[in-house]
């Protein structure tokens, strides 16, 4: 039954609604609504020039209409008088194709018709900073192996318990809050859910950590590399496939008896697991322009070794059993855990991709490839013949362009759209003159 965004502003003392999508470079853009207006907005949605977004569109386009999703209402925690409500942008009475969250709509409806119904779970890492970006906000954590520090974390706990409570009352399952691997970084997870609910989780989740920072303070930043010589920023997802979604999911489709044989199903993975795993293999070098999007996100998988010891980061396209140093992870049955992804993903191309891929390699019977056991760290030089991922923004957008199946997954619309932007990013960055190249080349 679809919620009723006026009563439920009347139920719950909302004044406002933010109705909110998300571009094609992940910014979130909104328009605040009152709640006396909200009965029209939800029919017709709210307007939006697209072109002063990151959308591939021109100032003659027509109107764009976010029409909100009243089944992704949230009201603000910190802000109760206003509520969050995620938007499905609309151009003449169609979805507009290269909106992300209509992306994943979209790849969401093909798989159900094929039985399959993606959950996910995500690792949102972020560091605070002071409110400059220039900083740590703690100018006391220096420790070299700084990963699970309870003093670091304990400086920091009115942040981090602020933001523990708010996902505790809305109901998402929080069951862990640490500090990760680099100096000011932290990681909270909640528990998985279907990949659209999980989505409008993490774009959420942004949105609350940004905000309750600011209010104490600070800075947020899920960048993923903000700390030169420190771990960067991961959006590590796991993957599981169900009979049905939400609650009605009752069979596990990736789970299977370990006892028979094969190398996925020693790690208790189907066959049909085993190619949605394939398919994630075959596309990933591709898949890595949109699960690491920026050109700060190569200086995360292609980094030297960080003070700590360990980048956390793939840069070579292998999968193990219970391995953190490989691209994709088999901890247990019936799941993987899909570490490329970083900090600057957009939460609804993440899901798109991952079920686009998935599905081309269910439909193909893609073949993973061959198991690696290894400390990827200390003995990755020894596989031979597993692809390397991008080693920049550039060569991550080549590859996508070339991989037809992924892109006509992800929709040609989409895939036109975000590539000519993402070009244009990548001319920007390159015309962009450095105080390296001063240093290293002004005396040649």
């Amino acid at each position: 039954m679809t919620k009723d965004l006026a009563a439920f502003a009347a139920e719950n003392g909302v004044k406002y609604f933010m109705i909110s999508f998300t571009d094609l470079f992940g910014g979130q853009r909104a328009k605040l609504v009152p709640a006396q207006a909200i009965a029209d907005m939800q029919e017709d949605g709210a307007g939006f020039a697209g072109f002063a977004t990151y959308l591939d569109m021109t100032p003659a386009h027509p109107d764009m209409l976010a029409v909100p999703d009243p089944s992704s209402v949230i009201q603000l925690p910190w802000k109760p008088e206003v509520a969050w409500v995620a938007a499905n942008p609309m151009m003449e009475g169609q979805d507009v194709a290269q909106a992300p969250r209509n992306v994943l709509r979209r790849l969401i409806a093909e798989a159900a018709d094929e039985g399959l119904h993606v959950k996910t779970g995500i690792e949102a890492e972020y560091f605070l900073l002071t409110p400059d970006g220039s900083a740590l906000s703690d100018e006391y954590d220096t420790a070299a192996k700084p990963c699970y520090e309870q003093q670091a974390v304990m400086r920091r706990y009115d942040v981090v318990r602020e933001i523990c409570d708010y996902m505790l009352d809305l109901g998402w399952g929080p069951y862990q809050n640490d500090h990760e691997d680099a100096n000011g970084q932290f990681e909270m997870n909640w528990e998985f859910d279907d990949a659209l609910v999980t989505a409008d989780r993490h774009s959420f989740f942004k949105f609350m950590t940004k905000s309750v920072a600011e209010a104490h303070g600070f800075r947020a930043t899920f960048m993923p590399k903000p700390v030169e010589g420190l771990t960067g920023n991961g959006c590590h997802a796991h993957i599981s496939v169900w009979d049905a979604p939400g609650a009605d999911a009752k069979t596990n489709i990736f789970a299977t008896d370990t006892a028979s044989g094969s190398a996925t199903a020693e790690l208790g993975l189907s066959d049909r697991g085993a190619h949605f795993l394939g398919g994630i293999m075959k596309h990933a070098s591709a898949m890595a322009a949109i699960t690491n999007p920026t050109v700060n996100s190569y200086k995360r998988i292609n980094a030297p070794r960080t003070t700590s010891g360990a980048t956390w980061a793939p840069n070579t396209v292998t999968w193990t059993g219970n391995n953190r140093t490989h691209m994709v992870r088999v901890p247990g049955p019936g799941r993987f855990e899909l570490r490329l992804p970083d900090g600057a993903v957009n939460p609804y191309l993440l899901q798109a991709v991952i079920i686009a891929a998935g599905l081309s390699g269910i439909r193909s019977k893609a073949d993973p490839g061959k198991r690696h056991d290894i400390d990827m760290y200390a003995e990755g030089h020894k596989v031979r013949g597993a692809p390397k991922l991008p080693l920049n923004m550039l060569d991550a957008l080549r590859t996508y362009h070339r991989d037809k199946d992924l892109r006509g997954m992800m929709g040609e619309e989409f895939s036109t759209a975000f590539l000519k932007l993402k070009r244009q990013e990548w001319d920007s960055y390159a015309s962009h003159f450095s105080q390296w190249e001063k240093d290293n080349t002004l005396d040649i």
